[in-house]
């Protein structure tokens, strides 16, 4: 009994590495950590090999054990594929998960962008009642903090060009779309 108590405590221990080690690789992608936590990743991997030629009798713990393995292999090769894409220069760091705008920067906007806001909001209720589409339309701080978000995602990926917003409703839906200024 003192052996199923045991390998039960490794496994609880494993399980939280791996948590742990998911979170840092997030973090590492995201880029809150400066390095891969390759020691770690190899510390789990290695603590999971040690069960592979391990002869576990209780069906529960090894089962639990494959469980752990498995999902341990496919992070793995999830994180793998990410790193293979950064180190190709093919993956975008999701940054507006990371700094999302506070209330202080909201109230921060210019006043011309809180006109825009504000004409955006009226032409997109217009639009929704023309739609026939019920129910509350967002705010005016809604849809300047949603300005705001789409200006600085445009802005990473084209640089400072000038950029204007407007109402499309091609598809039956009012939706705000985002145009380059010619």
């Amino acid at each position: 009994m003192n052996d199923r108590r045991s390998i039960a405590q490794e496994l609880d221990d494993i399980q939280q590495e791996i948590k742990e080690l998911e979170i840092l690789y997030e973090q590492y992608f995201a880029g809150l950590e400066r390095r891969e936590p390759y020691q770690k990743r190899k510390d789990v991997a290695r603590r999971l090999r040690h069960f592979t030629n391990r002869h576990i009798v209780w069906t529960d713990l090894k089962f639990r054990y494959q469980g752990l393995a498995s999902r341990f292999m496919s992070y793995g090769q999830h994180w793998d594929r990410i790193l293979r894409l950064i180190d190709e220069g093919k993956y975008h760091r999701h940054l507006a998960k990371i700094k999302k705008p506070s209330v202080a920067q909201n109230s921060t906007h210019s006043s011309g962008e809180q006109d825009e806001a504000s004409q955006l909001q009226q032409q997109l209720k217009q639009a929704r009642q023309a739609c026939g589409i019920g129910g509350e339309t967002p705010s005016a701080e809604k849809v300047a903090a949603f300005l705001a978000s789409q200006r600085e995602k445009i802005r990473e990926r084209y640089g400072d060009k000038p950029i204007q917003f407007s109402i499309d409703t091609s598809d039956g839906r009012p939706r705000i779309k985002v145009s380059l200024k010619k």
